[in-house]
């Protein structure tokens, strides 16, 4: 599609917005069950990057054009399976936490993405790394620092492609060597470290031993404020994954809406039994579906509903409804959905909406309407299996100009996301171990 493939509009949007603006603040509580830290939206006020003199409008498109990048980054046909186990979406994701890591602890902020795996950071002595405001940890100064040997269980957890066996002296050290659909790459060893969620206080809660890629070699797009990625996707050198006994296999999060409003509030992302979304009266679950990559958490969307208008979701080369046809993802802002099904719910939109159809000047967004006083939009409910979420115009349209209200979901073709804008004030609950993502709505802001 035009839309997907947009990159030079991207970076002309890129030269008048300052699109890396993240951070992240600290862990609020740990106990013998579980334990919650803040995360801050990349584009919020809080965050060290952030531009005053970018408008609203021009960081929601900077996201939107972001969105489309990592979009490419996820789809089949541009990458090999094997390839894709073994990559990271440039930029990451939208979402970032405090870390500290070794002993003393060293503080940094990584980029919290539940679309890719491996826990990497930069790492002295740098080789060749791309510049870095906080302090690159120093393993060499760090007496919990340990490297893992070349087949090693650890080691073999790494992708064939992405393992590299490096002399140590009598041993060989496990490498890795991770690259990127836009250049940028991530080179180094790996190894087990001492982390710790939060700034260094009593509430931070202490991880040890974590594996993560100690990158010496590391370029390409990254911005100066960030030191490397949280993976929490589904892999075995996840954060999640390495957490699964003491977590229990669950985490959740909730996300807060992006807007002028609320921009200065923060998300929450729990770790650990006690943070299970549990009201029996409003939570809804849908099975987790196991496929390959095993990064990804695949979903199964049976139909999409405007109003009454129920839309059943099949691909037009198979009647029936693909189990696990969907990725949710929280690192991409836009829902990205099957192109041909797309023109359905084109159709039942203009149905819809009592506002004149209009075009979207910055070619993102497929269907725009004028934004007129009192412009009814319709609650749109995303029918998965066992579980309809009704989501609110906030989480489907946005206001991607002064006049200008737009669908924040786009068409796509070879993958299809639930992407983030659509999961914000839901309380959003994984239990790998009965394989279910649970949806409670919340208001994100007031949660502690």
């Amino acid at each position: 599609m035009a839309v997907i493939s947009n990159v030079y509009v991207f970076l002309i949007i890129y030269l008048f917005c300052i699109i890396s603006s993240f951070s992240l603040s600290e862990t609020t509580a740990s106990n013998a069950t579980g334990f919650t830290a803040n995360l801050i939206h990349r584009d919020s006020p809080i965050s060290p990057l952030y531009n005053s003199n970018d408008n609203h409008f021009c960081r929601l498109r900077s996201s939107f054009y972001r969105s489309i990048m990592r979009a490419n980054r996820f789809r089949p046909n541009s990458v090999s399976v094997k390839a894709l186990q073994s990559d990271i979406v440039p930029g990451g994701g939208e979402y970032f936490m405090r870390i500290s890591i070794g002993t003393p602890p060293v503080e940094l902020l990584a980029i919290a993405d539940t679309g890719s795996d491996l826990i990497w950071v930069q790492c002295q002595p740098c080789d060749l790394c791309y510049q870095q405001k906080s302090p690159i940890f120093d393993p060499r100064r760090s007496s919990s620092y340990r490297e893992v040997s070349c087949g090693s269980r650890i080691c073999n957890a790494l992708n064939s492609e992405a393992r590299v066996c490096t002399p140590r002296g009598s041993v060989k050290a496990c490498g890795y060597s991770y690259s990127y659909g836009d250049h940028s790459f991530t080179d180094g060893l790996l190894a087990t470290e001492r982390f710790t969620l939060g700034s260094m206080n009593s509430s931070s809660v202490y991880l040890q031993p974590v594996a993560f890629g100690c990158g010496t070699r590391n370029g390409g797009t990254f911005d100066e404020t960030g030191s490397g990625i949280i993976g929490l996707g589904g892999g075995s050198l996840s954060l999640i994954s390495q957490l699964t006994t003491k977590i229990s296999g669950k985490f959740s999060y909730c996300l807060v809406t992006i807007s002028e409003e609320s921009n200065n509030s923060t998300s929450k992302i729990s770790f650990g039994i006690d943070m299970l979304v549990s009201d029996p009266d409003s939570v809804v679950s849908t099975p987790l579906v196991s496929k390959e990559p095993d990064t990804f958490y695949y979903l199964t969307l049976e139909a999409i509903s405007v109003g009454n208008k129920r839309l059943s979701y099949k691909h037009s080369l198979n009647e029936n409804v693909q189990e696990g046809n969907i990725i949710i993802d929280s690192g991409t802002t836009l829902t990205f959905l099957d192109s041909e099904f797309f023109n359905e719910l084109e159709s039942a939109l203009e149905e819809a909406v009592e506002a004149e159809r209009v075009s979207d000047p910055h070619g993102i967004f497929s269907i725009c309407f004028r934004d007129e006083k009192d412009v009814n939009l319709p609650i749109i409910t995303a029918h998965f299996t066992d579980a309809d979420i009704e989501l609110q115009p906030v989480n489907t349209f946005a206001k991607a100009d002064k006049d200008l209200l737009c669908l924040t979901m786009i068409p796509s073709n070879g993958i299809a996301i639930f992407g983030n804008m659509a999961q914000t004030n839901f309380l959003i609950g994984y239990d790998i171990e009965k394989s279910s993502v649970s949806f409670m709505p919340t208001d994100c802001t007031k949660q502690s």
